[in-house]
């Protein structure tokens, strides 16, 4: 053949990859509201970047008609290109093409984008849009996803691994996005279950819909699985792009610095009044996170899930920070079961990728109840300790108003490591609040005397004015120093850029044992 030929050859081999499913398949996904692997990867990498790998990998299947069978670009687009200009590793699979199953060389695909990404030290990012293992391949498919699990698990905590739940994502194919960082979902067109709503049907005899049992509600309000909802395709892929801008692209690289152009000595005089003046009352913390961060602005994780904590990205001089906060709006802002877990695995992300942790405080208590008794509140509330404890990045708190208890030491206190520790004159930092003190302590007093009600009000307030201030934690040293709430954002800058040289290690061990 001709050299002119053999091209033409290659161009038409190439677009019928290019199809996928073909013409058919790619209007019944539009329909749904869905774009096609190619289409995701064209609009979420940097334009002409994207360089794909393995375009002709067929599949070697020949029982259940597979030897007739073709499945162009064997339902999976892999590759690699930029965002921002900083490399990113890709793959998508194409539910045109046979559903996006995943077969032993759809597997080796994804695996080998896998290995190169951790070998280059950059980002991957899975779009997952399969109807699972592509049973006629029986267990060649299942060896295929373990490759995947265990190459989740090693490059665990040395890239960024992000997976995006663009289709439906079943049985043994939800463990790789657990494995992940993060994980994105897209409302009304994502779905992740390990059994279908028919299976559920069968064994357990309830009636859910697809949506009830794994859609995007469920798992960023319910389950913790998701970590942002989106409302379409191209607004998952928006977010994505824009938490790669707050995370380094690998364990031994620090986040980019953006110039925002908010000056780091900025005043936020908002925050003088933001404390009610009943001690009781709420507020809302998100309202002093976007006082004290670069422009207002932040990016919120698990943001519909254990409301009572808020973790989310943001920056502080141009500079990426982790931020938790207890927030008062709901359940008061106390630790329970889903708080703990959702903040220690924030927290251990965070140290994993060279971020550092800004903690802003007020919490009562650990939430009482046999709910939580029964679900091990004692083992879940362990992990926030063991996650604080275990952070060697620059860590931070700014205790605004309630630090109670075994709280007050699970939220990133002094005695967990906290490099710098500040509270404002509204901070209350003590065994309990003085309403509960106040029985304990005056008890015999305040049932021995003529007026009950009259001296225990006089006794909280005593108590209030001894213990429920930041003065007796700061004498301890416990506090560096107490702060005008306005100057906030000034002394978190100042901090950061202190602790820029923190160097701190852990003893040598092949791994601790955290509770989980």
């Amino acid at each position: 053949m001709k050299v002119s030929e053999l091209i033409d050859d290659l161009m038409k081999r190439r677009e019928k990859v290019y199809l996928g499913g073909g013409p058919k398949r790619i209007e019944s996904q539009h329909k749904k509201g869905k774009m096609t692997a190619r289409e995701r990867i064209e609009y979420f990498l940097d334009k002409d970047s994207f360089v794909e790998i393995d375009t002709f990998v067929e599949h070697r299947s020949t029982e259940f008609d597979m030897d007739r069978t073709e499945i162009p670009g064997e339902g999976v687009v892999t590759g690699y290109g930029t965002v921002d200009g900083r490399l990113v590793y890709v793959f998508a699979q194409d539910f045109t093409a046979m559903g996006g199953s995943l077969g032993e060389y759809h597997a080796k695909k994804i695996c080998k984008v896998m290995d190169m990404a951790l070998k280059m030290g950059a980002p991957l990012v899975g779009l997952n849009d399969s109807g699972g293992a592509r049973i006629q391949e029986g267990v060649d498919a299942l060896s295929g996803y373990g490759e995947i699990f265990y190459r989740n698990t090693i490059a665990s905590g040395v890239i960024p691994q992000i997976s995006a739940i663009m289709g439906p994502c079943a049985g043994g194919a939800v463990y790789s996005p657990a494995l992940t960082d993060f994980v994105f979902m897209v409302n009304g067109s994502s779905q992740i279950f390990i059994t279908g709503p028919q299976v559920v049907k069968a064994v357990t005899g309830e009636d859910v819909t697809q949506e009830e049992l794994g859609g995007a509600l469920t798992h960023s309000s319910k389950s913790g699985v998701a970590h942002f909802v989106a409302s379409d395709d191209r607004e998952c892929l928006d977010q994505i792009r824009m938490l790669l801008s707050y995370l380094p692209s690998n364990n031994l690289e620090e986040a980019p610095l953006k110039n925002t152009g908010d000056d780091v000595n900025r005043v936020a005089e908002v925050l003088d009044s933001i404390i009610p003046d009943n001690p009781n009352k709420a507020y809302d913390m998100k309202e002093v996170i976007s006082a004290v961060v670069d422009n207002g602005e932040f990016m919120e994780v698990m943001a519909g899930y254990a409301r009572n904590i808020i973790t989310c990205y943001a920056r502080i001089g141009g500079r990426s920070v982790g931020i938790i906060a207890n927030q008062p709006n709901f359940l008061a802002g106390s630790l329970d079961i889903d708080a703990s877990d959702k903040a220690a695995r924030f927290v251990r992300t965070c140290d994993a990728f060279n971020i550092p942790l800004v903690n802003f405080v007020d919490v009562p208590g650990y939430l009482p109840g046999t709910n939580q008794e029964y679900g091990g509140i004692e083992r879940h509330g362990a992990k926030l300790l063991y996650a604080y404890s275990e952070a060697t990045v620059p860590k931070i708190t700014v205790i605004t108003r309630k630090a109670y208890g075994g709280a007050y030491i699970a939220m990133c206190s002094r005695h967990l490591g906290a490099d710098a520790v500040f509270a404002w004159p509204t901070a209350e930092i003590a065994v309990m609040g003085p309403d509960g003190a106040a029985n304990i302590v005056f008890k015999k007093e305040i049932e021995e005397s003529e007026d009950p009600a009259e001296t225990r009000r006089q006794k909280i307030e005593e108590y209030r004015e001894k213990f429920a201030n930041p003065y007796k934690a700061a004498a301890r040293g416990y506090v560096d120093d107490v702060i005008e709430p306005r100057f906030t954002r000034q002394y978190i800058a100042q901090s950061l850029e202190m602790l820029r040289s923190k160097r701190e290690t852990r003893p040598a061990k092949k791994h601790g044992n955290m509770p989980v």
